[in-house]
């Protein structure tokens, strides 16, 4: 698949990290029909998940982001995910976004972000 390369181009550094962390756990037979830019999809959603659950807050005054602690049902997060992908006619399976999202989990681990239960 084409990466979208100008919305690539713009990520921060910690963010390019973080794609090519997760991009690069992916084993290459999952990676079919895939892109980076799928792995940014995914992120996206993610976000816009938390958001909906109350756990991320954007201030729109200053560009801040902040995550707040709490559970996540994650079936109901792979489920909004699948959602998406489908309302954006991405072909991505639920493996491959499951994988994205395993992906960012260990990621988040490695930075202290979150708690292993």
């Amino acid at each position: 698949m084409v990466k979208n390369t100008i919305e690539l181009s713009l990520l921060e550094p910690e963010e390019r990290e973080e794609l090519e962390f997760i991009w690069n756990l992916i084993p290459d037979e999952d990676k079919s029909g895939m892109s980076e830019d799928d792995v940014l999809f995914v992120l996206d959603a993610v976000d816009d998940y938390l958001e909906d659950i109350g756990l991320l807050q954007y201030d729109e005054m200053s560009g801040e982001v902040e995550y707040l602690d709490g559970e996540i049902d994650e079936v109901e997060q792979l489920n909004y995910v699948l959602e998406a992908a489908k309302k954006d006619k991405r072909t991505l399976t639920g493996e491959q976004i499951q994988l994205i999202l395993d992906g960012e989990e260990q990621y988040g681990e490695s930075q202290g972000w979150y708690e292993e239960l």
